[in-house]
């Protein structure tokens, strides 16, 4: 039989439903970060295989259960990633449940990472992963070493204080700074908001995660049960990268910031605890700070931009953080923030 094989758009309402209806067929919902989907159609143009990408990733796949062993899936992944070469994506990743790993590792595609029986994580590099914790291994330092991941969008004073607190009670503070674009503040901005910000304790050093940190806005949770099932899932996955990264610079300890308002960084607070201790490494949990009574927060920052009240939040910035927001450089962000429906992240 042949089969074309096409994008389907956003705005495709007819095979936006055939979409959606193969991959729940499959027990699959459709992703919310998606930056291009192609599909697969008979003769009588009924979807019979579709697969999609979000930046560096490839994801939310399905073949209909009828053709499933005709070698369809090949041929979407084979699309994918000719797309994303044509894109200059060459370094490309791969989440999937653990059944399916063998067949992209067949494909040319190496696991760095699993959840035994939830997903397994993989990349088209022979020595990716492993490549990126030796380069890390430069910044080793002797002594007591901690670390910190943190997205700082923006970087507020409880982000700053979380540091100066690792920073007080280790010889050496790793601060990685979530690198990926899925952020209201671009990763140039926050990176600089952050070293800027971090710059008067110097036995911290900076790191961008690089594309083996997840954050809970990219991580896949379409072929999860529930919102639980999906954010423990992120936090194993998410630690068993971690501690080997940890591993490789000799950290100890890490340091994260404690949230009250989020079910997802609570519970991915408490998998932290239960799981970093079993491979040796400490968990600090830190209450947030507050000013006047209020928790210290990123979202409160945003929705005061967006609202235009940013000189109301004074006491929650750094100075170098307040400066850059009265800068010209900052009107772009500042259109971003005002131009978004949502700046408040549960």
């Amino acid at each position: 039989m042949a089969y074309t094989l096409s994008e389907i758009r956003p705005d495709d309402q007819r095979n936006r439903k055939k979409l959606l209806a193969l991959l729940e067929g499959e027990g699959i919902t459709l992703d919310g970060n998606l930056d291009y989907t192609c599909g697969l159609f008979d003769e009588n143009y009924q979807l019979v295989a579709t697969g999609s990408t979000f930046g560096c990733t490839l994801r939310c796949f399905a073949v209909d259960h009828g053709h499933q062993g005709e070698g369809l899936l090949n041929q979407v992944v084979s699309h994918l990633m000719e797309r994303q070469a044509e894109r200059e994506i060459l370094h490309q990743f791969v989440y999937t449940k653990c059944q399916s790993a063998k067949f992209f590792q067949d494909l040319g595609f190496y696991e760095i990472a699993r959840v035994e029986g939830t997903l397994s994580f993989l990349e088209n590099r022979r020595g990716g992963f492993a490549s990126f914790c030796k380069q890390l291994e430069k910044d080793r330092r002797p002594g007591k070493s901690g670390a910190i991941v943190m997205n700082a969008n923006p970087f507020t004073l409880g982000h700053q204080g979380l540091v100066e607190r690792a920073a007080a009670e280790c010889d050496t503070v790793h601060l990685f700074v979530l690198s990926e674009e899925a952020s209201l503040v671009p990763f140039a901005v926050r990176w600089k908001l952050v070293t800027e910000g971090v710059a008067h304790l110097k036995n911290v050093i900076c790191h961008p995660s690089g594309p083996y940190m997840i954050s809970s806005a990219t991580f896949p949770s379409y072929f999860l049960k529930d919102e639980q099932t999906v954010i423990a899932g992120h936090a194993k996955l998410d630690l068993a990268l971690f501690v080997s990264i940890a591993q490789a610079l000799g950290v100890t300890v890490r340091y994260v910031g404690e949230e009250p308002r989020s079910l997802v960084t609570g519970l991915y607070n408490q998998i932290m605890a239960q799981e970093l201790p079993k491979a040796g490494i400490q968990c600090v949990e830190v209450p947030r700070l507050q000013a006047e009574g209020q928790v210290i927060s990123a979202s409160t920052v945003r929705q005061a931009i967006h609202d235009g009240r940013l000189e109301e939040i004074k006491d929650q910035l750094p100075q170098t953080t307040w400066d850059f927001f009265h800068s010209s450089q900052a009107q772009p962000v500042i259109d971003a923030i005002r131009g978004s429906a949502e700046v408040i992240h549960y």
